[in-house]
């Protein structure tokens, strides 16, 4: 089973040998601290309010009591509104080692309350993912589409063959700015980098790109 004794998957730092994770890793996903939860929506979800507990903090991500799961079909659609603008740099999403993994996804930029009915307009980037169970493989963004987000819609389009749909971690990473009268904070959640951060290169080459 390639993946064991690549940084446990717990987020524990116990015998990482001198690897930056998680403690970096953690920092660079910690855009889920900036989503306005009150207000993130979920459509298609098979519980209400399940939609949000998969923008989780890093060192949770392969803890599967929470998750969301779709309902009618294999779809699903997360609104998500930030408190200030992103900068959106790459997005992890982990599932279950089986067909009910998400296959395609597409991203659509500051459009709120999109719906199912609007996701047939041209996306900002979709991506074909592979399965992983264990949240590692980062997809990267566009930076430059990317850049001034202040909402972020997720459709999750199809699954690899399954009924249903389940997700147990969204993970985003980039930069937060937030307006303070005449000044700006810029939170930078992307750390010093680290090639082995950077293995999903080898492991979805660039055809998986869909635009």
């Amino acid at each position: 089973m390639s993946g064991h004794g690549h940084g446990h998957g717990h987020g524990h730092s116990c015998g990482s040998e001198g690897q930056h994770e998680p403690a970096e890793r953690g920092l660079e996903f910690g855009l889920y601290q900036r989503i306005d939860l009150e207000k993130l929506q979920c459509l298609n979800e098979s519980r209400d309010g399940d939609g949000r507990l998969v923008f989780k903090p890093w060192d949770q991500r392969n803890l599967r009591d929470k998750y969301v799961e779709s309902d009618v079909d294999e779809e699903l659609l997360f609104n998500v509104p930030f408190t200030g603008s992103v900068k959106l740099k790459g997005i992890i999403i982990s599932g279950e080692n089986d067909d009910s993994h998400p296959a395609e996804i597409r991203l659509y930029k500051n459009i709120p309350q999109m719906s199912f009915d609007d996701t047939g307009r041209e996306p900002d980037q979709a991506f074909r993912l592979n399965r992983d169970p264990q949240a590692e493989l980062e997809y990267p963004t566009k930076i430059a589409r990317f850049s001034s987000v202040h909402h972020l819609s997720i459709h999750i389009s199809k699954n690899f063959g399954d009924a249903n749909t389940r997700v147990y971690y969204i993970g985003l990473r980039g930069e937060y700015s937030e307006a303070h009268r005449h000044e700006v904070t810029i939170c930078n959640y992307e750390a010093a980098a680290n090639p082995a951060d950077h293995k999903v290169e080898s492991i979805i080459p660039q055809t998986n790109f869909i635009s």
